[in-house]
């Protein structure tokens, strides 16, 4: 399977998530995790950290990132790493290929004409929330 990664980076009060607005398909147009592809003779920490530093500027020295759960899609031969962090500080991004946007988390995310993953984007950030705050 192709192990691909993506990373939920909230803020240091959890009111807020970063987004990519995607330049090109899959989901152009749409607000994203950001993220990518894990690289032959990488760890999957490893790419996460490369593709958070990449996209965002955001590095090791101002986010700890945690693999919190794999999403399998057999079906397409994929294998989604999540991983989530807090930010430990304020940062300034850096945008690589898609802008670069902090999003309030709200009933908002629900809407597929502007969010990317079928409904997995408001998922994947209640469980990750449940897990840190029991919300």
């Amino acid at each position: 399977m192709k192990k691909l990664n993506l990373i939920v980076v909230f803020n240091s009060s959890l009111e807020k998530v970063l987004f990519c607005i995607r330049a090109k398909e899959p989901y152009k147009g749409l607000y994203n995790f950001v993220g990518g592809k894990v690289e032959e003779g990488e760890s999957n920490d490893e790419a996460a950290y490369r593709e958070l530093f990449e996209e965002t500027g955001i590095s090791d020295k101002d986010i700890k990132l945690d693999h919190f759960m794999d999403l399998n899609y057999f079906k397409y031969g994929n294998n989604l790493q999540v991983y989530y962090g807090v930010l430990k500080h304020k940062v300034s991004l850096v945008e690589e290929k898609n802008k670069l946007e902090w999003v309030t988390i709200n009933d908002e995310l629900l809407d597929n004409s502007k969010f990317a993953g079928n409904y997995n984007i408001p998922h994947i950030i209640k469980q990750i929330k449940v897990y840190l705050i029991g919300e």
